[in-house]
């Protein structure tokens, strides 16, 4: 049935239930599906109907009449336990057919062949079940186990005995320890894990390993990982354990997101082991507090083309070397004391440009003619002391979307000519006049204001 016929049925289903004599009628949806039925599994299906409507019957129960019905059929008829495997089997496929609705579900015992096991906001209880090693010894063939937002005190070792699994998901789980036998995870393509106390150094042994996230690290304490030749995504790792790896060796690696205290690195090493990365598309930078960085030398940095920088700057100079493809850039908790447009015009295939809180700390913002030449969208987020942003004419003459989440007053937006969406959050304003206005409404200006 197409998706109208099914939103017709959904629509008129009292309707549908009614047409017994009708070819959709629910006795001849049921026929259909007992034709088809493989005659060993006629009988079973029949037999439930003994049952009175919504009955539970468990499946011991229901197993044990199968086969002393002469329901069941195996090549031992003398051996019960496998008559019990054969029913089991019977029971599985009614089940996949809809034709039997399953009321309860022993995990433990019945799908020891689980490929996924993912849990969605537990309780407190349930949690603590959790700490038991049934995941290990149940589900051997296991691929795919998400703990997200789980509360686990600790990951028991025999996790590290599903040697089939490939994502394991402990996000936000307050687990602080990762257990050692976490190495032997060799088949692991995804580990998804935040604020642990420190990562074990067997990460490289799963060379398998393509996305890594570890955020949040107290523990700066020594990680190798450049044997992890397929890692595409590594996201967590501190800038003192990155530079203490060959990063020529990650041939694979495209999104790179590096934290910590940036001052423990010395930075012409450091931008060396980045240009190493030859396939590097993504950079996030987040220093702590107490770190600055001294510069920036990302012009070898060919293919990079999105940057995130968080961290004290001071100043941006003719020094800080930019990426030359590099198309998005955000500035965050910067604390520049001088105006950043005059350098960062300059990028002259930048298409979206973030200035975040504290990225700038000066009253003035100035963007001259020709300046961002490609740029699209240009947000500033909680710029508390810029007081104006001046716009040239001939500056970001591509511009589309401008948003401001700060009072600032801007001037030049009426020669913006491609501008479709400006929003004005907290008290920032746009003089225009009225010619203006009408200007920028008949070239289809989204205006928001809040």
């Amino acid at each position: 049935m197409s998706h109208t016929e099914w939103r017709k049925v959904h629509d008129n289903i009292n309707a549908y239930l009614a047409k017994e004599g009708s070819q959709t009628g629910v006795m001849t949806v049921l026929n259909l599906s007992y034709i088809d039925l493989p005659s060993y599994l006629k009988p079973c299906f029949l037999h439930l109907s003994l049952l009175s409507e919504d009955y539970v019957i468990s499946t011991r129960n229901l197993f044990l009449l199968w086969i002393a019905e002469g329901f069941v059929l195996s090549a031992e008829q003398a051996d019960q336990q496998s008559m019990k495997v054969t029913a089991e089997v019977y029971l599985n496929e009614l089940i996949n057919r809809n034709l039997i609705q399953v009321r309860y579900t022993s995990v433990e015992h019945n799908t020891p062949y689980l490929r996924s096991l993912l849990f969605f906001n537990l309780g407190h209880e349930i949690c603590r079940i959790l700490l038991l090693d049934f995941i290990g010894k149940c589900f051997k063939v296991l691929r795919v186990l998400d703990l997200e937002g789980v509360e686990v005190e600790s990951l028991p070792s025999i996790v590290g005995t599903l040697i089939h699994l490939r994502y394991l998901g402990l996000r936000h789980t307050g687990l602080k320890l990762l257990p050692l036998s976490i190495g032997n995870l060799r088949s692991l393509q995804t580990l998804d894990v935040n604020n642990l106390k420190q990562v074990p150094n067997v990460i490289w042994k799963i060379q398998n390993m393509r996305y890594l996230y570890m955020e949040g690290q107290e523990d700066d304490i020594p990680l190798k990982m450049d044997t992890l030749e397929n890692l595409q995504v590594l996201s967590g790792i501190t800038f003192k354990q990155w530079i203490q790896n060959n990063s020529s060796k990650l041939t694979c690696l495209g999104k790179l997101k590096l934290e910590g205290r940036y001052e423990l690195v010395e930075g012409v090493e450091f931008w060396k082991s980045i240009a190493k990365l030859r396939v590097l598309k993504s950079l996030y930078l987040k220093a702590s507090e107490e770190s600055s960085f001294l510069s920036l030398a990302m012009d070898s940095c060919l293919y990079l083309s999105k940057s995130d920088i968080k961290g004290h700057m001071q100043k941006l100079s003719e020094t800080f070397q930019f990426p030359p493809n590099l198309s998005q850039l955000t500035l965050d908790s910067c604390r520049l004391d001088c105006d950043p447009m005059p350098i960062l015009k300059k990028l002259l295939k930048l298409l979206t440009l973030r200035l975040r809180a504290e990225s700038y700390l000066g009253t003035e913002m100035h963007v001259s003619a020709n300046g961002f030449p490609q740029l699209k969208v240009l947000q500033l987020f909680e710029l508390s002391n810029v007081i104006n942003l001046n716009i040239e004419k001939g500056a970001m003459p591509w511009l589309m979307q401008l948003h401001c989440y700060s009072s600032t007053s801007i001037s030049g937006v009426d020669k913006l000519s491609n501008l479709v969406k400006v929003k004005i959050v907290s008290n920032s304003t746009i003089p225009l006049s009225r010619t203006n206005f009408r200007i920028l409404r008949k070239n289809h200006l989204y205006w928001y204001h809040s």
